[in-house]
């Protein structure tokens, strides 16, 4: 497929970023200038429709009312105050999370490499008394861009570098609990994993190896930690992507990590991480162990509990279940054994993974062209991360232009 030509107001922004701004993205030649719902306009006023969603960030698509409210009214009475004071949204916001989540206390940053920066911490402070600072990850994990959460990812392509890594972590398979239960030794002190790989090409975990996860902790003394700063903010269909995969067990309402680190979706575009802690670890990170200047503002808080209260009340878990089984089945019904672009469909909710037969940033960059926005994962894995009210037209819109893609290269091979 031949790509479109860069017009002149693009070529314009995109030689600013090439004089001014550090090359450490990879990014598509093009220069989104607005947006609205599900979709963005770029600077030459063509319309795509966005189903990377600032890579689960934007739950409630571009240009929310709901967010735009909140800022607009918090930013007009309290943008920031120090965490040397209280202020009653960081209260508000935390108690939401304890709610739907378990009892425990809640840290808030800025980002999701921040949010597992302090279940870093938190897993070091617990083994500390013994010795134990080891956090054992899972391969094709992804963890953040931090030294530490370079470290602590299981992908050799992310610490390409930067020297020796942060020491204190070792990468195990994936979904395997053998070889996981023989990599805790005396140092160990946890066990951290995405309850989905997102980066690693959308592969969720199983109920049985999540359950035996919380085995190995159990008995080896060890606290069991999740990354779900992608899947979380009902994502998956339920709040976190553990509540989502655990459905059936008989064990989804008494079923606990240690610690969970989310960001991303939470105040749909506007920065916040959050880390809950579970109960007999809450008090773990006293007064002096951690902090984050900006973490937590009046305004970050206020606008995050406006966005999980209005998809709480309008249930956006709910919809984005049904609607990602909807966009689910008609993806894998353009499925061929051995023709076509498309190979496989994996995910759940609205964090679906499509693996595709070429590279999987070459076929985003088609896809851009044909005016759908798409988040590459692995070598050969695009996401699709659509706003969680995503509309059924809008869904089939995106299935047409797979579909056209798919059956271009049918048509070639």
């Amino acid at each position: 497929m031949t790509h479109r030509m860069v017009d002149p107001g693009t070529a314009e922004i995109l030689e600013g970023y090439g004089r001014f701004v550090v090359p450490s993205y990879s990014r598509f030649p093009v220069a989104f200038v607005r947006g609205k719902g599900s979709y963005l306009w770029d600077a030459e006023d063509r319309r795509y429709l966005d189903f990377c969603g600032g890579i689960a960030v934007n739950v409630l698509g571009h240009a929310s009312p709901i967010v735009a409210e909140a800022l607009e009214q918090e930013a007009g009475r309290l943008i920031h105050c120090s965490n040397l004071y209280y202020h009653p949204m960081g209260a508000k916001l935390a108690e939401i999370l304890v709610r739907w989540i378990g009892a425990g206390k809640v840290f808030f940053s800025n980002s999701g490499a921040e949010a597992n920066e302090c279940l870093f911490k938190l897993a070091r402070r617990f083994g500390e008394p013994r010795g134990a600072f080891e956090i054992l990850t899972a391969q094709g994990s992804f963890h953040g861009r931090t030294l530490a959460a370079m470290a602590a990812t299981g992908q050799d392509k992310v610490r390409q570098g930067f020297g020796a890594p942060v020491p204190g972590f070792r990468h195990v398979p994936f979904l395997d609990l053998a070889e996981m239960e023989r990599a805790v030794g005396p140092a160990t002190s946890a066990i951290l994993v995405e309850p989905i790989q997102g980066e690693g090409g959308i592969r969720p975990a199983t109920r049985s190896y999540l359950e035996g996860l919380r085995e190995i902790c159990d008995r080896h003394g060890l606290l069991l930690l999740f990354d779900e700063v992608q899947t979380g903010a009902f994502r998956s269909g339920r709040f976190l992507a553990f509540q989502r995969l655990l459905e059936g067990s008989g064990k989804e309402t008494g079923f606990l990590p240690d610690g969970i680190a989310m960001a991303k979706g939470l105040a749909g575009g506007y920065p916040i991480g959050a880390t809950w802690i579970r109960e007999p670890y809450a008090d773990l990170l006293g007064p002096g162990s951690h902090a984050s200047t900006f973490g937590g503002s009046p305004l970050a808080c206020s606008v995050a509990f406006a966005v999980l209260q209005h998809m709480e009340e309008h249930g956006l878990g709910e919809q984005i279940r049904e609607k990602g089984e909807r966009l689910h089945n008609e993806l894998a019904a353009l499925i061929s054994a051995d023709r076509g672009l498309i190979r496989s469909v994996s995910g759940v909710g609205g964090l679906l993974g499509v693996q595709v037969r070429r590279d999987a940033r070459t076929v985003a960059r088609e896809l851009l062209d044909r005016g759908l926005l798409v988040a590459p994962a692995a070598e050969n894995v695009v996401r699709l991360l659509p706003p969680l009210n995503v509309s059924l037209e809008e869904i089939s819109e995106a299935v047409a232009i797979l579909g056209a893609a798919n059956r271009e290269e049918e048509e070639t091979t």
